[in-house]
């Protein structure tokens, strides 16, 4: 088992060493400039100036170099005896020692003062990755959706060459969700190196970078590294990256951006999965649901006309029973009446079939707008009874609509207008033009008791039931208004719901005109 340091990429020591002797160059020169022109007996003041970028840039140790440097390169060239390390005045070695102490405090406050500098810059960077990966996953549908966002973030914050992201209990079960991309090995040579794994460490000890293995590991030339990815003790997958092995672990901060991202990945990939679960509970309560109402409602509905039937029908079977021909008629037509109903009844469930398989395919032309409504009215006479109709459809309104589709739509809503409407209610059917959407506008208007709030949100739903007539008789299983809307949309036409300026439901088809 190899474990690894954290440790930052080593710079460059020969231009480290060029910078910081140019720098000591230049003060000793400004000093000399002092002295020489200006008759300043003691310029040592003018090497704290060149200690502080040192320190800034390089660090304490560099910083207390730099100042020991300073103090001997002072004392040889400008303490007298010059040229040599003696000093024979007392005042002198004070001053000297005074510099050096100055030197060395000032060159550790900058060394301080730089290190925090640099620490709070690079949290700052960390913060915004990784509020920059919350933000992705919580506004994203899905981790796959935001994963190209998250390893984009990675890759600048960690410095890696790769990143990837899988999910799966062990490396050989894990499904690749994402990939920064070339260059260096990814997900389809990983499996054949050794990669290092970050052991998180309880409490807050720094997690180290841990390679285990048996025997010597081979030399190669990049390094794979991978993060756990877990959630409530369970693992989930792994955020793996690459890079030269040559320069050597991830920093501490590099680190943390990994740990973070794992970890937030680990409670999104929990939270899908906890939305699936409900999403899945939802659907099978609903699938319930619609189970029982269609049960509900086929069962009420057919067996009622079914009754009747089989009742008259065994009234005209019966031969103890002497029947006149009016009432031989009249069975007749109340059987020719429920038989129609079942009809109806069947219809519906075929065409709301066929709505959800998405198997409506309409043949657009263009109709006169009136001719079609005239239609539908015609044939609903009989169920009009004694309510007062008004219609008011210009002649000259054509529409692109599918003539069947249409039909059947319209019938619906004029037949749902009329049963869920009091006997003596207005019915009106207007239509006029819409010329800023070049379209047609027709209303299917009631003065009846009309639908408020929710239940106007629900008409249009699969088995949902409005008042009926005698405030709240059965009438039909709810889909007719479900089909209006299917096949209207079906057409790419529009249908909605509201409140009637007479005061009950008013259904609006949009309808395309012509182009």
């Amino acid at each position: 088992m190899v474990t690894g340091t954290l440790r930052r990429e080593p710079e460059d020591v020969v231009l480290r060493l060029a910078i910081c002797s140019a720098v000591l160059g230049g003060a000793t020169a400004v000093a000399a400039g002092l002295q020489a022109w200006l008759g300043i007996g003691d310029a040592s003041a003018i090497y704290l100036l060149a200690i502080v970028p040192i320190a800034g840039r390089y660090g304490t140790l560099a910083g207390i170099s730099a100042s020991v440097i300073a103090f001997l390169v002072y004392d040889f060239l400008f303490t007298a005896p010059r040229f040599t390390f003696n000093v024979t005045n007392p005042q002198e070695w004070l001053s000297l020692l005074l510099f050096l102490v100055v030197a060395v405090v000032i060159g550790r406050l900058a060394a301080l003062q730089a290190d925090r500098a640099s620490e709070a810059d690079r949290r700052a960077r960390e913060a915004q990755a990784m509020f920059g990966i919350s933000r992705a996953l919580a506004t994203s549908p899905t981790i796959d959706a935001a994963a190209s966002e998250i390893l984009e973030r990675l890759v600048g914050q960690t410095g890696l060459e790769r990143i990837w992201i899988a999910f799966g209990p062990t490396p050989e079960a894990e499904r690749l969700v994402a990939d920064s991309g070339p260059p260096g090995p990814g997900p389809e040579t990983a499996g054949g190196m050794t990669p290092w794994v970050l052991v998180r460490m309880p409490g807050d000890e720094p997690a180290e970078w841990i390679r285990a293995h048996e025997g010597s590991v081979a030399a190669a030339s990049t390094a794979i590294f991978r993060v756990l990815i877990e959630a409530d003790g369970e693992t989930l997958g792994s955020l793996w990256g690459s890079r030269a092995e040559a320069d050597g672990l991830p920093g501490r901060g590099a680190t943390r951006s990994l740990s973070l991202a794992a970890d937030q990945l680990g409670l999104a990939q929990r939270r899908e999965r906890l939305a699936e679960a409900a999403t899945s509970a939802e659907i099978a309560r609903r699938s319930d649901a619609l189970k029982s109402a269609l049960l509900d409602s086929v069962s009420h509905d057919l067996r009622t006309p079914l009754a009747t039937i089989r009742a008259l029908a065994g009234g005209l079977l019966d031969d103890g029973v002497p029947l006149s021909p009016q009432a031989i008629r009249e069975s007749a037509a109340t059987i020719d009446e429920e038989a129609l109903r079942l009809s109806e009844i069947v219809h519906g469930l075929l065409d709301l079939s066929r709505i959800e398989a998405g198997e409506l395919k309409p043949k657009l032309a263009l109709h006169e707008l009136a001719e079609l409504v005239e239609t539908v009215v015609r044939r609903g006479r009989a169920r009009l009874g004694r309510h007062p109709l008004e219609v008011a459809v210009p002649d000259d309104l054509t529409v692109m609509v599918d003539a069947l589709f249409f039909d059947q739509a319209l019938t619906n809503v004029y037949e749902n207008a009329i049963a869920h409407s009091p006997p003596d209610a207005r019915i009106r059917i207007r239509a006029s033009r819409v010329e800023a959407k070049s379209g047609v506008e027709l209303v299917v208007e009631d003065s009846g008791p009309g639908m408020t709030g929710e239940a106007l949100e629900q008409v249009f739903d699969k088995f949902y039931r409005g008042q009926g007539v005698e405030g709240g008789s059965r009438h039909g299983l709810g889909i007719g208004l479900t089909v209006a809307r299917g096949l209207t949309e079906a057409m790419g036409a529009g249908i909605s719901a509201g409140t009637s300026e007479l005061g009950g439901l008013a259904v609006t088809f949009r309808l395309a005109g012509p182009s």
